[in-house]
C-alpha cells in the first residue's frame, strides 16, 4: 500500500517546520534546549501544523514511548476519559524526567470533561504535561487558557502553500496543470493535510486529474464553486455556496470565503465582499453568535454585488 502523503512528508525537527516567526521559533528551541516544556495549548485552523509540532517537541525532547499518551478528543471528550484513561495514566510514575498528554481536538471535550482537566493538569504537574490542540481556542474554558501557554499557529500563505504542494508532486514524479492545482489549493486553503490527501488520491495514474467527485466531504462542492468563479459565473458559485451551508460549518464557511476573497471578482468587487464577509461573520478571528442568519444575509449580499 502506498505511504500517506500526510505522514512522509511530516517534518519531525523544527528545522523543517515553517513557523510565523523567528519568535515562535525560539521558543520551541528553548524549550528543546532546556528539556522541559508548560502545558501547552495549540490553536489554529484544521492542518496547519499543531500536531505536528506537538509530535516535534516530543521526538526532540526525547521522551519514552511509554510516557506518552495520545487522546483524539472528538472521540473521547467525556468525564470518564478524564477519570479512567488520563488520571491513571499520569498517576503513576514516569520512566524518564515527565510523562505528556497529547489531546488533540480539545474544543471538542465537554465542559465537564475540561472542568475535570484542570483538576488533573493541578495535581500531577510534577511529573506530568499536557499539550492540547484546537481549531477554535474561544471553546476551551478559562480555568484551561489560563493554566496552559498559548500558541497560536498561523496559516501559511498562498504561495507558500502552492509552492509545498507542488514540491510534494515533483518528487512524487507526478504531472500536474497548474491551474489544477490552483483548484486544489482554493478548495483546500489553508488545510495542507486536505490537500495532500486529495492530490495523492487523484494522481494513481502519474497526472494529477480533476476530483472525480465522489471523494466525499465538502470539498467536492468547493471545487465546483472555485470552478464557477474562475469561468466568471460568480452569481451562479455564490448560489451554489447557499445551497451547500450547513449549520455546523458555518465556521469554516465564512473562513474559508475569507480566504479566498480573490474570487469574488475583480479588486472593488473583492473589496466589498470583504467588507460583506467581515461585518456578517468574522470579527477579530471569532465568528459573532447567530452564524447561521449571519451566513444567509451574508449570501444575500454578496449575490447582490
Amino acid at each position: 500500500m502506498k505511504e500517506l502523503w500526510t505522514e512522509k512528508y511530516r517534518p519531525t525537527d523544527i528545522d523543517n517546520y515553517v513557523f510565523r516567526d523567528d519568535m515562535q521559533r525560539q521558543q520551541v528551541g528553548q524549550w528543546i534546549k532546556d528539556c522541559t516544556i508548560p502545558h501547552l495549548l495549540f490553536s489554529g485552523a484544521p492542518g496547519t501544523g499543531k500536531t505536528t509540532l506537538a509530535k516535534i517537541l516530543i521526538y526532540q525532547l526525547g521522551i519514552d514511548e511509554y510516557d506518552i499518551l495520545e487522546i483524539n478528543a472528538s472521540r473521547e471528550n467525556s468525564v470518564d476519559t478524564i477519570r479512567e484513561k488520563i488520571t491513571g495514566f499520569v498517576a503513576t510514575m514516569p520512566f524518564g524526567d515527565f510523562k505528556i498528554v497529547l489531546l488533540d481536538e480539545a474544543d471538542y471535550m465537554t465542559p465537564n470533561g475540561q472542568a475535570a482537566l484542570r483538576g488533573v493538569m493541578e495535581t500531577y504537574h510534577a511529573s506530568a504535561r499536557f499539550i492540547l490542540t484546537c481549531n477554535y481556542s474561544n471553546r476551551i474554558i478559562p480555568a484551561l487558557h489560563s493554566r496552559c501557554q498559548g500558541f497560536h499557529i498561523e496559516k501559511i500563505d498562498h504561495n507558500e502553500f502552492t509552492a509545498r504542494i507542488a514540491k510534494i508532486l515533483l518528487e512524487e514524479e507526478i504531472k500536474f496543470d497548474l491551474d489544477i492545482l490552483d483548484s486544489y489549493v482554493k478548495a483546500t486553503y489553508p488545510d495542507l493535510r486536505k490537500c495532500l490527501n486529495l492530490v495523492q488520491m487523484n494522481s494513481g495514474t502519474g497526472n494529477l486529474d480533476k476530483p472525480h467527485g465522489d471523494e466525499g466531504g465538502s470539498a467536492d462542492w468547493k471545487f465546483e464553486v472555485v470552478d464557477l468563479f474562475k469561468s466568471g459565473k460568480i452569481r451562479e458559485g455564490r448560489q451554489l455556496l447557499i445551497k451547500h451551508a450547513r449549520p455546523e460549518d458555518m465556521e469554516d464557511m465564512f473562513r474559508w470565503m475569507y480566504d479566498n476573497i480573490d474570487l469574488f471578482g475583480d479588486n472593488d468587487e473583492k473589496r466589498d465582499a470583504a467588507i460583506v464577509v467581515i461585518r456578517n461573520g468574522l470579527v477579530n478571528n471569532s465568528l459573532v453568535a447567530d452564524a447561521e442568519i449571519n451566513l444567509s444575509a451574508t449570501m444575500v449580499e454578496l449575490t447582490q454585488l
